[in-house]
């Protein structure tokens, strides 16, 4: 090689090394890094750091929002309790991915919740109104007249009314906290589409696991980020005693709703195949139950 060829070389490795630094997030994962669902674990690390942690190993945000879209980042917030009662989602994870919509250009992001407590003290106990609210995000409380009646045609559900923003955005992200439930067992990712529902929720108690599978036809995310920072292991879904939460700093990330789901259920002792509304959504087809079949990239931050 002769001096030009070699000084060219050199400044070429050079401007790639650096734009690589300066970008790291930005450069598409190679076909041999992409995952069907990637666990982040941090244990003593920021809620933060660890949301953005596993995004980004999961491809980066820019794999899922482009510039100008508008985006409904749709947290559990239904009830009145305290972030360190880990019955709504961590306001960290929620801020987080409402920053990293911004970052990849989203026009307007909304993050909202039908709650069952007074959704004034929802907002502001949980911590994600003072979380979200300064970074430009749309917080509002559910509008009632913005329940339209939506053609299901499940295997229970043929319609319900659902809240329209939900299906006018050009993007959708799931953000449930992973807790006990009295009745479903599990309350993650599925079950936090009762937050968009409208009517008489308590109707679909029956036949629950269906019910919840079928509104996954309809609602599809398109990223769905479990936030296990802490989770409540009991006495569930509204929980209250700090004597029911155990931290184990984790963030679950896939596109697969079913997945999750399924994987979430491990951090309990449990396994996908023990909730029925993931083995309806199995059977039906929304998503994958079976995680032997799923790559899965576990990273320790």
């Amino acid at each position: 090689m002769d001096r030009r060829k070699f000084l060219k070389c050199v400044a070429l490795t050079g401007c790639s090394l650096a734009l690589g630094k300066k970008f790291k997030y930005l450069a598409p994962a190679d076909a041999s890094e992409r995952y069907d669902l990637v666990v982040a674990h941090g244990t003593g690390k920021s809620p933060s750091l660890i949301t953005k942690a596993a995004i980004d190993t999961f491809g980066g945000i820019r794999k899922f929002i482009s510039r100008g879209d508008i985006v409904v980042i749709k947290p559990n917030i239904g009830w009145d309790r305290l972030p360190e009662q880990a019955a709504n989602t961590n306001p960290e994870v929620v801020a987080t991915v409402v920053k990293l919509c911004f970052e990849a250009g989203a026009k307007k992001v909304k993050v909202f919740d039908r709650t069952v407590n007074d959704p004034r003290r929802c907002y502001k106990q949980s911590g994600i109104a003072d979380a979200v609210s300064p970074l430009g995000a749309e917080l509002h409380y559910i509008d009632e007249r913005r329940f339209s009646d939506i053609s299901i045609k499940g295997q229970v559900l043929k319609s319900w009314p659902l809240y329209r923003d939900v299906f006018e955005a050009d993007k959708i992200i799931n953000v449930p906290i992973a807790k006990h439930h009295g009745l479903a067992k599990l309350t993650m990712a599925m079950k936090n589409w009762m937050g968009i529902m409208g009517g008489e929720r308590g109707r679909i108690h029956q036949k629950i696991g269906e019910s919840l599978a079928d509104i996954c036809l309809v609602v599809k995310p398109t990223l769905t980020v479990l936030d296990a920072v802490r989770i409540l292991t009991a006495n569930g879904p509204q929980g209250g005693s700090l004597n029911d939460v155990k931290r184990i700093d984790t963030i679950v990330v896939s596109a697969d709703q079913v997945a999750v789901d399924s994987y979430g259920a491990t951090l309990f002792g449990m396994k996908g195949s023990d909730l029925s509304y993931v083995k309806a959504g199995a059977a039906i087809g929304i998503g994958t139950m079976d995680l032997s079949k799923l790559k899965i990239k576990t990273l320790n931050v």
